[in-house]
């Protein structure tokens, strides 16, 4: 499992060069979160859409994260309160997909570049498609992947086949989730694991941006894009990977 990567293909490009030698018998399965934030979200988009599933001979598997079902949104009927504010770096993916410098971090949109972003007509139309064609969860013998976590009905956890809103498996964010589930494994990116309560973490508890462990949720969203590094985890192995 690869968790987000958020525009970087510098720290993809690093990872993928440490993970093990794969095989047809292997799989990679992104968590989402392909885009926004850092410099390169039309590269990441076109490198794990088109070039990996060709260079590899493992299954790769890309699930959707929060942020393309937000770029499906404001295509269909807008979404401006994603667009703002500027930490959620809509503005940096215009200017990758435009061929631009990625703006500074504090940087407004020019004047001319506001309808644009907030409309989202940048994208080209097979990026679009693949978007919407990202399913929302998978499943395997070793755990559920899902990029946010899993929602409660009537006190307990519910498996995502089961979930009729499925966009939920991409925003929840409930504390709840990480420290009271029990069952399958369950592995998800979207909350950066410095804000898990750390002293519930079986691996590294002193290094809050590391990947975060409990009884049975395992968080590998270790703030790629955003100051942070990519993680991945391979089952049933245990084995975690890292581009720092």
């Amino acid at each position: 499992m690869i968790g987000d990567v958020h525009g970087d293909i510098d720290q993809l490009f690093t990872l993928i060069g440490r993970l093990p030698t794969l095989t047809s018998e292997d799989r990679l399965v992104f968590l989402g979160d392909y885009v926004d934030r850092g410099p390169s979200s039309a590269e990441v988009v076109e490198y794990v859409r088109k070039v990996l599933p060709d260079e590899t001979p493992a299954e790769v598997i890309a699930l959707r994260g929060n942020h393309e079902d937000a770029w499906l949104r404001v295509r269909e009927r807008g979404f401006p309160e994603f667009i703002m504010p500027r930490s959620n770096g809509a503005l940096e993916t215009m200017r990758s997909y435009r061929g631009e410098p990625p703006p500074g971090e504090d940087d407004p949109p020019r004047a001319d570049e506001f309808e644009d972003l907030f409309g989202g007509v940048f994208f080209p139309p097979e990026h679009l498609e693949w978007f919407a064609q990202l399913p929302h969860w998978y499943e395997d013998e070793h755990a559920i992947y899902v990029h946010a976590g899993l929602p409660q009905l009537d006190g307990a956890f519910v498996h995502p086949r089961d979930v009729a809103k499925k966009d939920v498996l991409l925003w929840l964010r409930t504390a709840s989730f990480f420290t009271d589930y029990r069952g399958k494994r369950v592995v998800v990116g979207h909350t950066t694991t410095d804000c898990l309560p750390q002293e519930l973490s079986a691996y590294t508890p002193a290094d809050p941006m590391d990947l975060w462990a409990g009884e049975a949720v395992t968080a590998i969203d270790t703030g790629c894009g955003k100051g942070g590094f990519l993680t991945a985890l391979e089952l049933p192995a245990l084995r975690v990977y890292e581009s720092r």
